[in-house]
């Protein structure tokens, strides 16, 4: 492997042409501004003061303009002439009335705007001379802090000494690990591919929700491969002024041939990879748009080195990428990098678990099937919560009990104890909160199975009802969509029920409903009605008629009005279960499934509780 040089960093911005160009702006501004001055009084031409007395005695004079002790003035025949007269004020005003000139007194400065013309030029000259020579904020190899290095690259360079990331650094995604290895093994060994004709891999695009390790996977490609990494966010590359973003994409790929074999990951891809609409207006849209149209260009290899350079990018919004971005030659290879499993979400929490003090009895797998849908970062910042959480009560170790209190933080907020509610308000709530969770128990093989619910405020909530999945769940039927729904109108159900008023507490459980129901009948067919059609929008704007926004509207209307009637009807036919638990929430403010179960009487499913203690 070739020794890599930091030679990329770019020229300082006070290079001897930037000053020879500045001094000459300078003082051809000055020569100008004096030489006008200079003009100007010759045109206005001084005159002697007894010159002067002799005009005005003669009645040559028009009228003048005393400021102090200076007069301006001009005569009969429309010529301009200055003059410093003395101090007798009274004797000189007394001349002039008497020869029927007009005189106007003035406190105006003799020297006019000039002083302030030169004052601001200099004030100018001295702030495009600090814009110019200020230091670069951009780093080592980024740049971009003054206008002469605007048009370079802001990528992060980073030497294969630096890098120590590895795919043993990278918990799970295993698949994505699988297709990554061969663009190490081309960055290895690019021989062994080359003698049976394949080509360079030239981009990879790794596709996933935020936090789910694709900055990590591609450090660990750097890191594994060793060789040099650039790393620059999308939004990087555009700036205000039209051009600059090609320039920057040009630099980048010009650095990255240099050092070859190399990577450059752009995080983000879509801020600079939309798709191109074809017009528009304002610099903005042009700008990314060069900007695009450079990276297609440097992605074809028009220059190519000799060695490898492997463009890896990160989206997690695929969709809206260009598609002369997305074909082949360009993004050779999409490597999806989803959610972890039960198996991932354990092996993430083992290798962040080494960096804390964990006590005996953490049960790793048992944190780990409590936590379906947990991203990498997810599970990171579970260690850190539950760490500090240990921290405050002056623990040695992290307990399995902070965990339980780290992920209820996490998913259903900080509990707040500083609200005062009244005893109707706790009342209100704990049946609002028993009729969620009824209507989840009522229907167990279409519901995720009951975790805990509380009157306890938390977050924004003056309770909640919390659920678990027990798996990871890929796809969801029209019978789970409905019974969600149902839950989620549960809450003012029991209330209605109870105390036969309305309360505002259930805006946020009728938002949840309406986008269930509109997603059933807009995106996944589930409309008897309107039929197996998806109804999409597109940049915020309907793709359908009115008539048809009409009829989705009466059908999304009807389905929520059917759900509302028949959680109604299994709150009433239950009302004995709706009052007893919601009776033992106002005793205990937080019950668990457990509990639940063996009070109502009902068959338990899976609990998901870290420890029987929290």
């Amino acid at each position: 492997m070739k020794k890599n040089k930091n030679k990329f960093s770019p020229s300082p911005a006070g290079s001897p042409w930037t000053v020879v160009v500045l001094a000459a702006v300078f003082v051809s501004v000055l020569l100008m501004v004096t030489t006008r001055f200079a003009d100007n009084v010759r045109e206005r031409g001084e005159v002697t003061y007894s010159k002067y007395l002799d005009l005005v005695e003669q009645g040559q004079v028009k009228g003048v303009t005393i400021i102090g002790s200076f007069v301006k003035g001009v005569t009969k025949d429309d010529k301009h002439f200055e003059v410093t007269v003395p101090d007798e004020q009274a004797e000189h005003l007394q001349i002039l009335r008497k020869n029927a000139a007009e005189v106007e007194i003035s406190s105006t400065s003799s020297l006019g705007f000039w002083p302030f013309l030169l004052i601001a030029l200099l004030m100018s000259m001295l702030m495009v001379a600090w814009y110019i020579f200020r230091p670069s904020r951009g780093g080592s190899s980024g740049g971009g802090g003054n206008v002469f290095t605007m048009g370079k690259s802001r990528a992060k360079m980073f030497l294969p000494s630096t890098i120590k990331d590895t795919f043993n650094s990278v918990a799970g995604a295993d698949e994505a690990k699988e297709e990554l290895q061969d663009v190490v093994d081309f960055l290895k060994n690019p021989e062994k591919y080359k003698r049976l004709g394949a080509k360079i891999t030239r981009g990879v695009l790794l596709i996933g929700e935020p936090g789910n390790g694709k900055t990590l996977l591609a450090r660990a490609v750097a890191g594994e491969a060793n060789c040099l990494f650039f790393s620059i966010s999308g939004s990087d590359f555009i700036e205000v002024f039209v051009g600059v973003g090609a320039s920057r994409v040009r630099d980048l790929f010009a650095q990255a041939r240099k050092a070859a074999p190399s990577i450059i990951f752009i995080d983000e891809i879509d801020a600079v990879g939309r798709h191109r609409s074809g017009g528009g207006f304002g610099g903005g849209h042009d700008e990314r748009e060069q900007t695009l149209n450079q990276l297609l260009t440097e992605m074809d290899g028009f220059e190519t080195a000799k060695d490898p350079v492997i463009v890896i990018a990160a989206t997690n919004r695929p969709d809206v990428l260009d598609k002369a971005l997305l074909r082949p030659g360009r993004f050779d290879r999409r490597v999806e990098v989803p959610y972890p499993d039960l198996a991932s979400r354990e092996r993430i929490l083992i290798l962040h678990g080494k960096t804390v003090q964990l006590d005996n009895s953490v049960d790793m797998r048992k944190i780990a099937r409590g936590t379906p849908g947990f991203s990498g970062a997810d599970l990171a910042n579970l260690i850190n919560e539950a760490a500090i959480i240990a921290s405050k009560s002056n623990q040695d170790k992290i307990t399995i009990k902070d965990f339980e209190e780290a992920r209820d933080k996490i998913l259903l907020g900080k509990e707040i104890k500083t609200i005062a509610l009244t005893e109707h308000d706790r009342k209100t709530t704990a049946y609002h909160e028993s009729g969620h969770a009824l209507i989840r128990l009522l229907l167990p093989h279409c519901t995720d199975p009951l975790h805990k619910v509380t009157i306890v405020p938390r977050g924004r909530a003056l309770g909640v009802t919390h659920s678990i999945p027990e798996r990871e769940k890929y796809t969801t039927t029209k019978e789970e969509m409905i019974a969600s729904v149902m839950a989620a109108l549960g809450g003012r159900i029991a209330e209605e029920i109870q105390f036969s008023e309305l309360s505002t507490g259930a805006y946020s459980d009728f938002q949840k409903a309406t986008d269930v129901v509109r997603d059933m009948v807009c995106r996944y067919g589930m409309s008897e009605k309107l039929g197996p059609i998806v109804y999409a929008q597109s940049q915020g704007d309907f793709v359908y008629s009115q008539k048809t926004a009409e009829l989705i509207d009466e059908e999304v209307k009807n389905i929520t009005q059917d759900c509302y009637n028949k959680a109604r009807i299994l709150l009433n036919d239950n009302r004995d279960k709706l009052t007893m638990l919601s009776e033992a929430l106002l005793e205990k403010e937080t019950m668990y499934a457990a509990e639940i179960y063996e009070l109502l009487g009902i068959e338990a499913r899976a609990d998901l509780r870290f420890t029987e203690e929290a």
